[in-house]
């Protein structure tokens, strides 16, 4: 089977949430195109609080940021502060930034980077709506990153380095980016068991954020190598149920799953 290359991959993902944002669909957590969702709001504000947000996060962002897109809610490891600055890595519609806004305050700020233009554009929208004077977008790849270099507290990621075919590139950039002693605060989904090249090269599973995963102890070695300390990859056991929702009967479930992941920048 021929192997995906990386400007295949990018080409898939861009092409894949450019239409999302164009057309304002929404997804059932990372695989954008599930039906188990679809645009209906309700049913994505249920999804979204079996992923970790409160009732009080999903009313509290624009109409509209909230797509469906995630695999658990990264606030709850960030651990915020006021005053900090904060990167979301892959913003999308910007809920997550929005959210991350709230806790910094006044005297934090937030950028969102997403490489897709129509997302950037939406998020920017999504922004004017509420007035967010602490929050700003800007279009660009993970594997490089229009970041000044250490001039962030936390980086956070919502699904979307898995998208990446350079993952140790983001993590090398994440780790430029970051303050000393900053961190990261990213839901992300990993693969449990080495995947068949019938899923690593099927470019709507890469997409879909599960063709594209790597290993655990795979996710650790590039972290360490970009030169992160105190690393934490949990996987959610529980996140294999929503997994099999987004392509029913490709037992999927059996192969990767949501999991958090947290490391340091030394001082």
């Amino acid at each position: 089977m021929e192997t995906k290359n990386s400007e295949q991959i990018r080409r898939s993902v861009r092409s894949r949430y450019g239409e999302i944002a164009k057309q304002g669909t929404s997804g059932c957590g990372c695989n954008a195109l599930s039906s188990c969702c679809g645009p209906d709001s309700g049913a994505i504000g249920k999804m979204s609080q079996a992923f970790g947000y409160t009732q009080q996060q999903l009313g509290s962002a624009p109409e509209g940021a909230n797509m469906g897109l995630g695999c658990g809610n990264p606030q709850a490891i960030a651990s915020l502060k006021q005053g900090e600055t904060v990167l979301d890595l892959g913003s999308g519609g910007g809920f997550d930034c929005f959210l991350a806004a709230k806790s910094v305050g006044e005297t934090g700020r937030v950028i969102g980077v997403d490489m897709t233009a129509d997302m950037v554009g939406k998020a920017r929208q999504n922004a004017e709506k509420v007035g967010a004077k602490n929050v700003e977008f800007r279009l660009g790849e993970i594997e490089h990153l229009p970041v000044a270099d250490a001039s962030v507290d936390v980086i956070m990621s919502n699904c979307v380095i898995n998208l990446s075919p350079e993952k140790i590139n983001v993590f090398r950039e994440a780790f430029r980016v970051l303050k000393p002693g900053g961190r990261l605060a990213i839901l992300d989904v990993v693969a449990l068991q080495t995947l068949p090249d019938e899923i690593r090269n099927d470019l709507s599973l890469i997409s879909g954020c599960v063709g594209g995963t790597e290993k655990v102890e795979d996710i650790a070695k590039m972290l360490q190598d970009a030169g992160f300390k105190n690393i934490k990859i949990r996987p959610k056991d529980e996140s294999r149920r929503f997994i099999q929702e987004w392509f029913p009967g490709r037992n999927l479930e059996d192969y990767v799953a949501s999991a958090t992941i947290e490391a340091k920048k030394p001082f």
